[in-house]
């Protein structure tokens, strides 16, 4: 049993060190048939010019035949008519031998020969000129009854050797038969690299036809077989190419001669590099020379690349390609967009402007919510500081902070705020540089930017002074040490610094009647900080014979001047100063801080304390969710229960001693009394969000995340309609287009219909055992697809208004995950994408059939554009992007611009189509995390963009645009002007 798993063992070590190396060399290998491609198209190119070449010399050969040797003529047409091989015979110019000399025209039509050495007949001829349809099985091929074999004396037979030998005159034209002007040691080099010298190549001639040529790229991917950017669409066309190039007779022995020589070149590609440089030297010059054969090729040698066209895109007759991790990504230019490269790009003339805020982050946040004078309810969610007016249901938002947003604290005179944030890091994972802002809040503007390069990884917490009224900051980083530092708040200048604690440090506090005073709690600890001629002097708390509580959560000051902590045991511990204990402390000991009183408070944890007039004071529980009004000697007035679905009580802010305020650590804020109750005024998700759905005709919209609520909101009310828990979390989630069913897809392969009005599951399926990553219905409405982790896309057939569901089909083709899908505007095909980079399309109508010629899908137009790889959108990536740095992206129903939610908490707004590289777009920053989703309102009114773990639902109002049509902005030159402070162009 052991040698059996040990040989297991050694085999699976091997096939792993093994697969870097084939990896490796399948790259070689497709760079060097890449090459090899680039030599075939060169050669062709080689060979048009010698073709043009033959076609100016034929008149001055004919010229030359009649002066110097007229029995040429009469033994070419004496051997002609002997072999039967001819159905017309030459004639020849002079009337006393009975024969005339043959004309220009006559010569090439008499004599064609193909690379097997074939005499084609007449209709032979006019079948070979006689242009390409788009379908190869209609195309007519000459038969081998119009081609006999031709005699070994006329397939050998130069033009020039029906020169006389020795004449000076003709030298110069003998020679250029074989060579062209700058094509010297391309030719020398090609006999040293295939072993071919010049009297080897075949000296008669298939003439190329112009339609074979002008038809080259476009054939092969026209008939369905392949793209003409792969090796395939040369394999298949290879057979109307010319036989007498060396390089090229050897590329159409086939696929095992092409895997040969590309294997034989491995060892020495300087050498190859330099013969293709040399060969596309040689092209160049020759279209400068003949400018005829420009429209014959022109397609040929622009498409052959450099070797540094690998990197980014670049175009390639009618198709674009892009780069995603080395990885091509070939995307088909439709018809209506004559020259790509004169597209010009600019910035939509729409532009956001933020218009709601949902959510509060309480899970994980204490002392973040305050009310102002001027009735507004002041707290933080993502990089967005909110003040929410509670009476008028409005929203102004302080949007200065560049990440995530941690504390916040107000100052005495009710009017400046204080908050601070988290470092974060770039697009390139280097950390960004915390600071705390003060800023006023009735005008929103920022007055003091405090402690940029100062502190580390973020702000934890930050107080006002009051005893001087608010002249002091302090601050506590997040570093190992937790600085301690205190500020200027006019001047913006540190004045003194400490370290703190390795511990977690909760929250901080100056001593309200004295600013020399700072206290801190966190892990297991209460400090007592003195500030005397910039330095620190700490004392610790001392437990002495209580027990010890793991965390210290919260405190406040009493009207006394003693400390109040609210500990994880359920306690509120009351500290006072006393004599210091000679004996156990020994001679000379100072005063401590010791507890004075503990007051069993909760069951569970005391997450927050709020001091009201007049000394009472409030408590919030933990796990028993209570809020208990205290008198001010701590006996216990009243109490109320928050509901379970809204969690434990985080903070508490006090309105006018009878209505509070109360964050929870559910994401919610309530707002109430002892006597009648508190209700949500401020909702949001506990965790990851990715399923964001909007109604088809109406203002709501439907999220679903990792906390497994599925929750219903009004744009134009701004809340939550309702929301339900699952027993599994959603992902994905679409509207059916009659507005009267949402399906939700889930974590688990299954997925469920929900009744909007009864919240009724009407219906439940299951796909695989992977999570679903989209729901889409049909324009119609008649069809839904599923895409699934499991690479299919399920089919279901929907009948009785979105409330039954049949199984269609399977789309089976893709090798790695969904991640995208639309259907077309017909609802007929389905555009796909996967977690592999792969744009694939499906025949639905005809059977989930997989359409392998991309190419005809080109012109298609779709319902919906949420597929983030496509010609219409591949301006919206970066360069250098990884593939993984836009989540999703959602075309509005104008078809006007188009928004992107990309992984460095941004939401970018395009104008649509956006196909080129580089593509200037607007920029706008609020969430504090990845952004997961972004879509339109059925009106275009509003865009809704979710965060991930920000728990952030941002709703932006689209302002400005025209009516006109967004394919028509293409070719615009005009410039796109923007008013908002906080987009930035890019």
């Amino acid at each position: 049993m052991d040698s059996s798993t040990n040989s297991l063992d050694d085999v699976s070590a091997d096939s792993s060190a093994e697969f870097p190396e084939r990896t490796s060399m399948m790259e070689v290998r497709l760079q060097a048939q890449e090459d090899e491609i680039t030599l075939l198209k060169s050669s062709l190119a080689d060979a048009l010019r010698r073709l043009r070449i033959h076609d100016q010399l034929l008149p001055l050969l004919k010229q030359q035949i009649i002066a110097v040797n007229p029995g040429a003529a009469r033994v070419l047409n004496q051997v002609c008519c002997s072999d039967g091989c001819s159905s017309r015979k030459l004639s020849t110019s002079s009337a006393t031998d009975g024969m005339r000399h043959p004309t220009t025209s006559q010569l090439p039509n008499s004599i064609v020969t193909d690379a097997n050495g074939l005499i084609e007949s007449p209709v032979s001829k006019e079948l070979q000129t006689r242009p390409a349809t788009l379908d190869r099985s209609t195309q007519t091929e000459p038969s081998l009854q119009d081609r006999v074999p031709l005699p070994k004396r006329i397939q050998s037979l130069h033009l020039e050797d029906a020169l006389l030998p020795g004449n000076s005159m003709l030298e110069g034209t003998r020679a250029k038969l074989h060579r062209a002007p700058g094509m010297e040691e391309e030719d020398e080099e090609q006999e040293e690299d295939e072993g071919v010298g010049e009297q080897e190549t075949p000296s008669v001639e298939e003439p190329i036809q112009p339609t074979m040529v002008r038809s080259h790229q476009r054939e092969d991917f026209q008939d369905g077989s392949c793209s003409p950017e792969e090796t395939g669409s040369f394999r298949n066309s290879d057979q109307n190419l010319s036989s007498r190039s060396g390089p090229l007779s050897s590329i159409q022995e086939g696929e095992k001669s092409l895997v040969r020589r590309n294997s034989e070149k491995l060892g020495n590609p300087d050498r190859q590099r330099k013969r293709l440089d040399k060969k596309a030297a040689s092209s160049a010059n020759l279209l400068t020379r003949s400018p005829s054969l420009e429209n014959r090729a022109k397609e040929l040698i622009s498409s052959a690349g450099s070797p540094g066209s690998r990197r980014g895109t670049y175009s390639q007759g009618q198709s674009i390609k892009m780069f995603i991790r080395g990885r091509p990504i070939t995307m088909y230019i439709p018809s209506n967009i004559q020259n790509y490269e004169d597209l010009k790009m600019e910035p939509p003339s729409e532009r956001l402007e933020l218009d709601w805020v949902y959510g509060y982050r309480g899970r994980d946040c204490r002392a973040n919510l305050y009310f102002l004078p001027t009735g507004e309810a002041l707290y933080f969610i993502a990089c967005v500081i909110v003040l929410y007016h509670i009476n008028n249901r409005t929203q102004r938002h302080y949007r200065k902070h560049t990440d995530c947003v941690r504390c916040l604290t107000l100052h005495p005179d009710k009017v400046r705020v204080a908050s601070g944030q988290t470092a974060g890091v770039d697009k390139d994972g280097k950390p960004l540089q915390p600071c705390v802002h003060i800023w006023d809040s009735v005008t929103l503007v920022t007055l003091q930017q405090i402690g940029l390069g100062t502190f580390q990884r973020g702000v934890g917490s930050v107080a006002f002074s009051s005893a001087d009224s608010g002249a002091f900051l302090c601050v506590i980083d997040d570093s190992n040490e937790h600085m301690l530092s205190v500020w200027d708040c006019n001047k913006g200048t540190k004045h003194a610094e400490v370290k703190s604690t390795n511990e977690a440090v909760f929250a901080v506090e100056f001593n309200p009647s004295d600013s020399t005073n700072i206290i801190t709690c966190g892990k297991s600890h209460v400090y007592f900080w003195t500030l005397s001629a910039g330095q620190f002097t700490k004392k610790q708390g001392i437990f002495g014979k209580y027990k010890k509580p793991k965390f210290i959560q919260c405190f406040v000051f009493s009207l006394t001047g003693d400390v109040l902590t609210g500990d994880s045991e359920g306690n509120i511990l009351t500290w006072g100063k006393s004599a210091a204990d000679v004996k156990t402390l020994g001679k000379g000991a100072k005063e401590t801080f010791q507890i004075m009183r503990q007051t069993k408070a909760h069951e569970g944890s005391v997450f927050t304390l709020c001091s009201l007039h007049g000394g009472a004071l409030l408590s919030g529980g933990g796990k028993d969710r209570k809020i208990i009004r205290w008198s001010a000697d701590l006996a216990p007035e009243r109490e109320c229960e928050i509901p379970e679905k809204f969690g434990a009580v985080r903070t508490i802010a006090d309105v006018d001693d009878e209505e509070l305020l109360v964050g929870t650590t559910r994401n919610a804020i309530l707002r109430g009394t002892f006597s009648d109750g508190f209700v949500a005024i401020v909702q949001g998700h506990v965790d990851e969000m990715w399923g964001l759905a909007t109604h088809p005709y109406q203002n709501i919209f439907l999220t679903c995340g990792h906390d497994r609520q599925v929750c219903l909101w009004q744009t134009e009310e701004h809340k939550l309609d309702w929301c339900i828990t699952l027993e599994e979390y959603g992902l994905c989630a679409d509207f059916c287009p009659n507005g009267s069913v949402v399906s939700v897809g889930l974590n688990t392969g299954r997925w469920m219909v929900l009744d909007l009005l009864t919240r009724e599951v009407v219906s439940e399926f299951t796909d695989g055992n992977e999570q679903l990553s989209v729901m889409r219905y049909s324009p119609d409405g008649s069809y839904l697809a599923v895409g699934s982790h499991d690479n299919f896309i399920y089919i279901y057939s929907v009948t009785e208004r979105g409330r039954r569901y049949t199984r269609f089909g399977k789309c089976n083709g893709h090798s790695s995950f969904i991640t995208h899908l639309d259907w077309s505007k017909d609802g007929k095909y389905i555009m796909s994408n996967s977690g592999d980079y792969e744009i694939l399309y499906w025949d639905i109508a005809a059977g989930c059939k997989l359409l392998r010629n991309r190419f005809e899908s080109k012109d298609r137009e779709w319902a919906s554009y949420t597929c983030v790889l496509g010609f219409h959108v591949m301006g919206v990536w970066l360069e250098g992007s990884d593939g993984t740095d836009i989540n999703a992206l959602c075309r509005s129903h104008s078809e006007r611009v188009v928004a992107v939610a990309d992984d460095f908490c941004k939401v970018h707004l395009f104008q649509y189509p956006c196909p080129k590289p580089k593509a200037p777009s607007q920029k706008y920053e609020g969430h504090g995390s990845h952004v997961t989703n972004v879509c339109f309102t059925h009106s275009d009114s509003h865009l809704l963009s979710m965060g991930g773990k920000d728990t952030c639902i941002l709703q932006w109002r689209v302002i400005g645009g025209g009516t006109g049509e967004s394919r028509e902005r293409l070719t615009s030159s005009s410039s796109t002007s923007t008013s908002s402070p906080e987009l930035a162009t890019g």
